[in-house]
């Protein structure tokens, strides 16, 4: 792992974890149920229905501990077939398609109650030397002078329910207005730009990193799809549900660093939208790339 840009006070017992970084990580230490099975909880504080971020997480943990570490984990693409009980574990089990010098293949596929909830394609490479070109991180506000996410929920506690009363380990710092704040002013925004880490730091395992990532790269980004309308959650009747989601990972990183997310939507049709992002590291190298098509269905308030 890239040590250079890490600069977040060694904390090798955690002291200085949030309360509920403290849960993420113990919901991303799955328990072993048998050859290539792994057992995963949900957070006391849930959403009506599993977090997708949770499941592709802990599905990256689960294939990631049958692949050795000199081959860390480079794409996966996932696909959300039914909503999670967030009161009932959720088991993961492991296929091993190919064990090569270079390369490994893992499907993963979580059930509950005997029913498919997610299926999960996940790939693993050794990092090699070869050409080297990344977008240029975008031109935006340093997250030391920007506002923690929750500071914008005072007043609309009310209409922000779901994301006040959610956990929150991972520390977000939108460079733009976030979309009830920009309901309020009737503007609309075709991108979205958030600085985000660990609300602590993280153990040394890069794949806890990882899982971080994965975790945090679900939870704005459909954002761009709303704002580019100037719709807003928790404002406008707005029912969203992830349908797949990709990520591909270009270089090593710490995630208790900040990172940039930088999303924006190219399309919405036939009652779903695609939205893609960048993550950046603070030193401006593109550590990953995201695409999420998720079911967007918006319903005017009648006059």
């Amino acid at each position: 792992m890239d040590e250079t840009s890490h600069d977040v006070v060694a904390d090798p017992e955690g002291a200085g974890r949030s309360d509920d970084l403290r849960e993420l990580l113990s919901i991303l230490d799955l328990e072993e149920n048998g050859p290539d099975i792994f057992v995963g909880h949900h957070p006391e504080k849930v959403w009506s229905r599993t977090f997708g971020g949770q499941l592709v997480a802990q599905a990256l943990i689960a294939a990631g501990r049958t692949v050795g570490p000199e081959r860390p984990v480079h794409a996966i693409n996932a696909h959300f077939v039914r909503g999670g009980d967030p009161k009932q574990p959720i088991e993961y089990h492991v296929d091993r398609h190919r064990d090569g010098r270079s390369f490994a293949n893992r499907t993963v596929t979580a059930y509950q109650g005997g029913q498919e909830l997610f299926v999960m394609l996940a790939a693993f490479q050794d990092y090699g030397k070869g050409l080297e070109h990344g977008s240029p991180l975008p031109e935006v506000a340093d997250p030391e002078g920007l506002p923690r996410v929750e500071e914008s929920f005072a007043g609309l506690e009310d209409k922000l329910e779901m994301f006040v009363k959610a956990p929150h380990p991972i520390e977000m710092r939108y460079t733009n207005d976030p979309a009830w704040i920009l309901k309020g002013t009737g503007e609309t925004l075709d991108h979205n730009r958030v600085w985000m880490r660990t609300d602590g730091s993280l153990p040394e395992d890069p794949l806890v990193h990882v899982a971080a990532l994965a975790y945090s790269s679900d939870t704005t980004v459909l954002d761009s799809i709303i704002t580019t309308h100037g719709l807003s959650w928790g404002f406008d009747r707005i029912i969203a549900a992830t349908v797949n989601h990709s990520i591909w990972f270009h270089r090593p990183f710490r995630f208790d660093d900040w990172a940039l997310y930088a999303t924006e939507s190219p399309v919405a049709a036939g009652s779903r939208g695609l939205a893609r992002g960048h993550f950046y590291s603070r030193s401006g190298e593109l550590i990953a790339t995201t695409v999420q098509e998720g079911v967007i269905r918006h319903f005017p308030a009648r006059r």
